[in-house]
C-alpha cells in the first residue's frame, strides 16, 4: 500500500473514525477549521483528486450507486500500519537487529501485549 502524504493522511484519518462512507464535501466539512488554522479552505475538487489517488493506492473504494459518490476505507488504520511496519522491516538487512532495537524501545505494557500475541501465535501454530 505504502505511505500517505500529508492530506492523504487527513482524509483517511477521519474515514478510519467513521462508521459510514462520507461524501468529498463531508470529508472536506471534517478536515480542520481553516479559521483555527489560518489555512485557505480546501475545494471539494481537491478533495477528490485526493480521494481518487488514494482509490488508485487501494485505501478507498468509492459507491458509486449513490450520489454523491461516498468513500469508505479499505482497511484498518491498524491494518495500514501493520504494513508499514512490514515494509519498513523488508528494507533492512538485519532484521534481527532492527527487532531487537524495536523491542528495546517499547514499554512495558506494549512488551507484554507482544509477549501475549506471541504466545497465540505459537499455539495457535501447533
Amino acid at each position: 500500500m505504502g505511505s500517505l502524504g500529508v492530506l492523504e493522511r487527513l482524509l483517511m484519518d477521519i474515514l478510519w473514525s467513521s462508521e459510514r462512507p462520507l461524501t468529498a464535501n463531508e470529508l472536506r466539512d471534517a478536515l480542520l477549521d481553516p479559521a483555527a488554522t489560518g489555512a485557505k479552505p480546501l475545494a471539494t475538487t481537491t478533495v477528490l483528486t485526493v480521494l481518487s489517488r488514494l482509490e488508485q493506492k487501494g485505501f478507498v473504494s468509492r459507491d458509486r450507486e449513490i450520489r454523491p459518490h461516498g468513500y469508505s476505507a479499505v482497511s484498518s488504520r491498524a491494518q495500514h500500519t501493520a504494513e508499514l511496519m512490514h515494509e519498513v522491516l523488508g528494507t533492512t538487512s538485519d532484521r534481527t537487529a532492527t527487532l531487537a532495537r524495536f523491542i528495546g524501545n517499547v514499554s512495558p505494557q506494549e512488551a507484554q501485549t507482544l509477549r501475549a500475541l506471541l504466545e497465540g501465535v505459537d499455539s495457535a501454530a501447533e
